[in-house]
């Protein structure tokens, strides 16, 4: 039997997924900082499970940072992901974190190298997995897709579970938390076309979404994504600054949270000083 336990982070409200059979656990992202990464390890120690495999959806820090830790806590754990893109995606990032002093409060994730020997290496530490599959000890297995357009991240992960009839669609979907749009506006609109998809594919019956950001929900978020894209792009568009950006913005979402990171980082791409 698969269970599933969602630990909700609270550093840009991240979420990790830890699935488990009688025996073994598999867990999906790590959070964003080392902190909650050990409250996640213990929380993955009292399960009891053998923890096997640590997936990574894709290469933005909120997703990985927490790897330094859970290595340790698990060092027989095996770190994947589900494309050889999304680790080169994470190292870049990683180093391009380093450069603007975004990892001054993890050094030890930034990337190993001569000049920081104490980094993680991620070259040697990060697989690829050998098929589009994650399976459990007892059989369960877990559908991963990367197959998709750059959208939020240049490449993303989602994973559907007939077992739990759910689907994880990593950060192509939040839940009442300002997204990161940060990015190329063709990739907004691969972002909503593949919102879209998932709006026809999965809009009968009565599937469970996990997003990357936020509480578990229905298909009902596609569209509430696609029209929160809309949203941003009609307000960036329109606005004569950055404040006035952000002030439309968040009147229009007033209970969704990271303004202060995530829109305001998005506004600011978008809209010059």
């Amino acid at each position: 039997m698969l269970n599933l336990d969602v630990y909700h982070g609270v550093e840009a409200n991240v979420n990790s997924y830890l699935f488990t059979d009688n025996n073994s656990a598999v867990l999906v992202d790590c959070l964003r900082n080392s902190e909650e990464a050990a409250k996640l390890a213990e929380f993955v120690k009292s399960t009891g499970k053998h923890l096997t495999r640590i997936l990574v959806t894709h290469g933005h820090a909120d997703h990985y940072i927490g790897l330094n830790v859970l290595t340790k806590a698990f060092p027989s754990a095996e770190v994947v992901v589900s494309r050889q893109e999304i680790k080169d995606d994470i190292i870049a990032f990683s180093k391009f974190m380093e450069g603007v002093g975004w990892l001054d409060a993890e050094p030890a994730m930034k990337v190993k190298s001569e000049s920081a020997p104490d980094g993680f290496d991620y070259e040697n530490t990060i697989n690829v997995l050998p098929s589009a599959e994650l399976k459990l000890s007892d059989g369960a297995v877990l559908d991963v897709q990367s197959e998709y357009n750059g959208a939020e991240c240049e490449h993303l992960t989602t994973i559907f579970s007939k077992d739990l009839n759910a689907f994880f669609t990593g950060d192509f979907c939040y839940n009442g938390v300002h997204m990161w749009v940060a990015i190329e506006d063709a990739h907004i609109e691969n972002w909503k076309t593949q919102l879209e998809k998932f709006q026809a594919k999965y809009s009968a019956g009565d599937l469970k979404i996990y997003p990357g950001h936020g509480p578990q929900t229905d298909v009902s978020l596609f569209g509430k994504v696609h029209k929160y894209l809309e949203d941003f792009q009609a307000t960036v568009a329109a606005a004569s600054s950055r404040e006035e950006a952000m002030d439309k913005m968040k009147a229009l979402y007033p209970d969704h949270k990271e303004a202060d990171f995530l829109l305001l980082n998005s506004v600011n791409a978008k809209i010059a000083a």
